[in-house]
């Protein structure tokens, strides 16, 4: 059925207040956007941070009475003290067959010479290629953001035929999972996350790869001691915390690569990591950064 739709532009400390008044005006479900489209990339740890301009939306029965809500929340909205930051505005939003229209929006990717990742929905465009079949879940990592992207790439480029892999802050398995289509010998997943767990042992049967392959785990206690290839795509602060563990895991000769890195934050991952790597050149995407270098000491 179609949904009547109202956005109102307020400021972060009037959120809660809105969604509440929202919520007692009959609204099914509240959303919150930034007005200026303007990310947050990397929050303070601990926080869930909002927007300095933050649009507060949300949908009622159709049937509803536009004029009759802003008005109510206008008035709502002057008794509470909030000053509006822009004019509250209603549109119909007609029903769609959002699954659908979410499904015809993800496409095959190529990483590479040799590494496609595929919807499970869509032929893969190069049957000769490698490919990895592997559906968005509830684990971060598809190949579409640029730091899942730039490790792929990475992965695809290097030779890791044979070689133990170590998957840190594994999500989804994208990187560990290529890395046993493209020659990998076993691979572990850490994660801190069970559902991403689940999601690597669910991708890693689509794609018919042997569980005797892989393991995935929580704590770090259970990992080999060292490994030949490790992938790390976390953020820029985790990175820097767990800088010794991860290279610790790395058997000197080993590769390491390291992303969810913002651009200016490249020199500080770098810093941290030095005592150990030696890096090549960073590869930049999008604002975002891969470092990939050998441990040498």
């Amino acid at each position: 059925m179609p949904w009547l739709q109202i956005r109102i532009p307020t400021l972060p400390e009037h959120t809660d207040t809105l969604e509440d008044a929202l919520l007692l005006a009959g609204c099914q479900a509240v959303t919150l956007v930034d007005t200026e489209d303007k990310p947050v990339f990397e929050p303070i740890r601990g926080t869930t941070p909002l927007w300095q301009h933050t649009t507060i939306q949300g949908l009622f029965d159709h049937e509803l009475d536009a004029e009759e809500l802003k008005a109510t929340l206008g008035e709502f909205m002057a008794a509470e003290g909030i000053e509006p930051q822009g004019p509250m505005v209603t549109e119909i939003l007609e029903d769609k067959d959002w699954e659908r229209a979410w499904m015809d929006n993800f496409k095959p990717i190529q990483c590479g010479p040799r590494l496609w990742i595929c919807p499970s929905w869509i032929e893969p465009p190069d049957s000769q290629a490698i490919n990895l079949r592997l559906d968005p879940g509830l684990a971060f990592g598809t190949g579409t953001h640029p730091t899942t992207f730039l490790c792929l790439e990475w992965l695809d480029r290097e030779t890791v035929s044979g070689d133990s892999v170590l998957d840190y802050g594994c999500g989804s398995g994208i990187l560990g999972l290529a890395a046993l289509l493209l020659g990998a010998n076993r691979m572990d997943g850490l994660d801190i996350d069970p559902q991403a767990l689940d999601a690597t042992r669910a991708n890693a049967r689509n794609n018919g790869i042997d569980e005797d392959c892989f393991r995935v785990m929580l704590d770090d206690r259970d990992l080999e001691p060292q490994y030949d290839v490790v992938v790390a795509n976390i953020l820029a602060g985790p990175l820097c915390d767990l800088a010794e563990s991860i290279c610790l895991r790395t058997r000197p000769g080993g590769k390491l690569a390291l992303s969810g890195i913002l651009a200016h934050q490249a020199e500080a991952v770098r810093k941290a990591y030095t005592p150990w790597i030696e890096f090549d050149p960073q590869a930049e995407q999008d604002g975002w950064v891969r470092l990939n270098g050998v441990r040498t000491r």
